[in-house]
Parts: structure tokens; C-alpha cells; sequence
């Protein structure tokens, strides 16, 4: 738990280890200012693969300032920022980070309320991971809408063997928007789609997509 001056000490540290491949840097509350600090560091770490900077609460505006660091990245394999409250703001920062990617296999950005309009923003990205092997983006609040938007582009996900999306209110009609998807994805193993009200269509609809 080393806070946002605790990354500020260590981000001159960071800078200076160019051979780093992954850094683990999650569950310290480091928070937007902690984000900040770090951001420029790991902007210089470009043999990176892995990057796990979850549960530390950066908000929107730490999003924002990791986001030209990520950019950079461009070996990047592995991301984690979930629990971050990056919101709407902050997926769309991270979406213009991550859609150059072509190595990224894993996407975790769970709980982070980034709404519909954040589902929205992240799309456009997504569609264009080729490499993505699991997604996850569950308890995100996107609705009926948000599930429309990314429908499409978990679509072009021919490698996804894992998906999350629970826990985001995506009701019947987002159900059926993604059953087309899902059928799709026949590498699929492991899908949870928990917590989601789909009533009685959704489930039809799904059902079948994963029957087929």
C-alpha cells in the first residue's frame, strides 16, 4: 500500500530498468496523483509485456496520464487496470492507448463504471485486437446499449477463449445482441455472463448461440 508517494519515489527507480518485461504494480492505492507520477516512467519501459496496475483507484484522471504511457507499449501481451473507477473518461483515454496493440492476448478491465458510453469508446479499440485471447469487462454498468456497441467487435475475436461480461445490466436485449457474436466465437471455453437480467429471451438466445 504505498500511495501516491510511494509510486513518486519509486517512478525515477522504474525509469532507469529498460530490460523490465512485467511489472506488477496492483492493490497499492496509488490513486490519480500516484498515476501520474508513474506514468512517464513506464512510458520508457518498452520491452514491457505485462502490466498489472489494478485495484488502485486512479480514477478517470489517472487514466487519462497512463494512457500515453500505455500507447507506448507496444509488446505489451498482458493489462490489467480493473477496479480503477476510470469511468466513461477513462475507457475512452484507454481505448486511443490499447487499439495499436497487436500483441495484446489479455484485457482486464473489470469494475470500473465505465457505462455505455464507456463500452462504446472501447469497442472501436477492441475490434481491432486481433491477438485477444480473454476479455474481461464485467461489472461496468453498460446496459442494453453498451453489450449493442461491443457485440460487433467480440465478434472479430476469432482467438477469445475467455469472456466476462457480468454484472452489467445488459437485460434481454443486450443478450440478444451478443448471442450473434458469441456464436462466432468458436474457441470459446469459458464465458461468464452472470448477473446480467436476460430474462427468458436472453437465455433463448444465448442458449442457442452456445449450442451452435
Amino acid at each position: 500500500n504505498i500511495g501516491s508517494e510511494g509510486a513518486a519515489v519509486l517512478a525515477p527507480a522504474i525509469k532507469e530498468l529498460k530490460s523490465l518485461t512485467s511489472l506488477y504494480i496492483d492493490d497499492n492505492n496509488i490513486g490519480s496523483e500516484g498515476a501520474k507520477a508513474l506514468a512517464p516512467a513506464i512510458k520508457e519501459l518498452t520491452l514491457l509485456t505485462s502490466l498489472n496496475i489494478s485495484y488502485n483507484n486512479i480514477g478517470s484522471k489517472g487514466a487519462i496520464a497512463l494512457a500515453e504511457a500505455i500507447k507506448e507499449l507496444k509488446l505489451l501481451t498482458s493489462l490489467e487496470i480493473n477496479w480503477n473507477n476510470i469511468e466513461s473518461e477513462g475507457a475512452k483515454a484507454s481505448a486511443w492507448a490499447i487499439k495499436d496493440l497487436k500483441f495484446l492476448s489479455s484485457l482486464n478491465i473489470d469494475n470500473n463504471k465505465i457505462g455505455s458510453e464507456g463500452a462504446i469508446e472501447l469497442a472501436q479499440a477492441i475490434k481491432r485486437l486481433k491477438s485477444l485471447t480473454s476479455l474481461y469487462i464485467g461489472n461496468n454498468e453498460i446496459g442494453p446499449a453498451g453489450a449493442k456497441a461491443l457485440a460487433p467487435a467480440i465478434k472479430e475475436l476469432n482467438l477469445l477463449t475467455s469472456l466476462s461480461i457480468y454484472k452489467n445490466k445488459i437485460g434481454s436485449q443486450g443478450a440478444k445482441e451478443l448471442a450473434p457474436a458469441i456464436r462466432e466465437l468458436t474457441s470459446l471455453t469459458s464465458l461468464d455472463i452472470n448477473w446480467n437480467f436476460i430474462g427468458g429471451e436472453g437465455t433463448v438466445a444465448l442458449a442457442h448461440a452456445i449450442k451452435e
